[in-house]
């Protein structure tokens, strides 16, 4: 006799992740109380209390649920170029992905950072994400050849603060197609003419030489 088996059911500790990331992200970390999110997860006070220790460390988590996600959707998206130019790019078109989501409201962390203080938990969550960002731009820069990778990694950050800021603000998803531009008229000049070849592994599997002089592969100028 065959017997079937309900679907698990999520977690105390994912039934309040879920509520956290739906009401600190629409409303913020310090106007959401624990009770609405206790209430909205349907679960007891004690398994918040038993699982994160307390609010702040509930929003901790929430902003490293947050980070996965973002670092999730980057990283699926730079496996669609082969260049390291392409690849710097990319960044802006995995982030733009993200302000194509009709919840889109701004970036979590720098909301986040902005109502607690930045020597908290809560900041120093906010922090690792920006260095996983920097720590991005800093080693595809240097895959690139960049003369000074650490100095174009943080142009290339203020463009991707900017491009987030602007999306919320002026509610314009295409605001990461903008930086992307401005990112790509940076790279012509920081960086030496290789960054623009394919790793020679991809020109053997594809069976062909390159031109001289041609660039391997188009980058799409839209997210």
């Amino acid at each position: 006799m065959v017997t079937r088996t309900a679907a698990a059911k999520p977690s105390a500790r994912e039934r309040l992740l879920d509520a956290a990331n739906e009401l600190f992200y629409r409303e913020g970390v310090q106007t959401v109380g624990i009770d609405r999110i206790i209430e909205h997860a349907g679960v007891a006070k004690a398994s918040l209390y038993n699982t994160f220790g307390n609010k702040e460390g509930l929003v901790c988590a929430y902003l490293e649920s947050r980070q996965a996600r973002t670092t999730d959707r980057i990283m699926r998206a730079l496996t669609r170029f082969r260049t390291p130019r392409e690849r710097l790019l990319g960044v802006f078109d995995g982030q733009g992905e993200l302000f194509t989501d009709p919840e889109f409201n701004g970036c979590a962390f720098i909301r986040a950072s902005a109502e607690t203080a930045h020597d908290s938990s809560v900041g120093h969550a906010a922090d690792a994400y920006r260095a996983w960002v920097r720590g991005l731009f800093t080693r595809l820069a240097t895959e690139a050849g960049a003369a000074d990778p650490e100095n174009l990694a943080r142009r290339l950050h203020l463009l991707y603060d900017g491009a987030a800021v602007s999306a919320r603000m002026d509610r314009d998803p295409s605001a990461s197609t903008t930086a992307r531009a401005a990112a790509a008229a940076l790279l012509d000049t920081a960086l030496p003419d290789t960054a623009l070849e394919a790793p020679r592994e991809d020109v053997a599997a594809r069976g062909t030489a390159p031109q001289a002089g041609a660039v391997a592969g188009t980058v799409p100028e839209t997210v």
